[in-house]
C-alpha cells in the first residue's frame, strides 16, 4: 500500500505545542496550499489542509515557524472517526508530517510575514561573499 503526502505552502495561525495526558508532544495545524490551475477570470483558490505532527517534529514546528510561513512537509493521510458534541458521528481527515522543512529564506520569512513579490530580486551586496581566487576548487 502507498500513502504519501507532501506539501508546501503558508501557515495559517502560530502553532501552539500541546502534550497528551501521556506527556507526548504534539501540535495541530493547517497549512493554505494554492491550487495548481486557475480558470480564466477568477482568482485562484486555496485549499485549507489540516495537519497534525507528533513528538520532536511537533516541537521543532512550533520552535521554528509562524503564521504566513511558508512549511513544506511530507506524510500520510490518515483518518478518524469520532462523536461531536451533539451526538454526531463525524470523520476528520489530516495530514500525519514526518518531515517537515523551511520553504523560504530565513529574510523572506522574517518580513512581517508578508508574502514575497514573486519573481522579486531582492538581493543586496552584503548577501554575497566573495571567494578567494584559487584554482583549488572544491567540485
Amino acid at each position: 500500500m502507498l500513502n504519501c503526502v507532501a506539501l508546501m505552502g503558508r501557515l495559517a495561525a502560530d502553532p501552539e505545542l500541546k502534550e497528551t495526558q501521556s506527556g507526548t508532544s504534539v501540535v495541530s495545524f493547517r497549512v493554505a496550499c494554492d491550487r495548481s490551475y486557475c480558470k480564466a477570470g477568477q482568482e485562484r483558490q486555496t485549499d485549507w489542509i489540516n495537519c497534525v505532527a507528533w513528538r520532536s517534529t511537533a516541537e521543532f514546528i512550533c520552535k521554528y515557524f509562524r503564521r504566513g510561513q511558508l512549511i513544506a512537509l511530507q506524510g500520510s493521510l490518515q483518518t478518524r472517526s469520532y462523536t461531536d458534541k451533539d451526538g454526531n458521528k463525524r470523520k476528520a481527515f489530516e495530514v500525519v508530517a514526518d518531515h517537515v522543512h523551511f520553504a523560504e529564506s530565513k529574510k523572506d520569512s522574517s518580513n512581517n510575514n508578508t508574502y514575497p513579490a514573486r519573481g522579486s530580486a531582492d538581493v543586496e551586496a552584503d548577501d554575497f561573499e566573495e571567494m578567494p581566487d584559487d584554482d583549488d576548487l572544491p567540485f
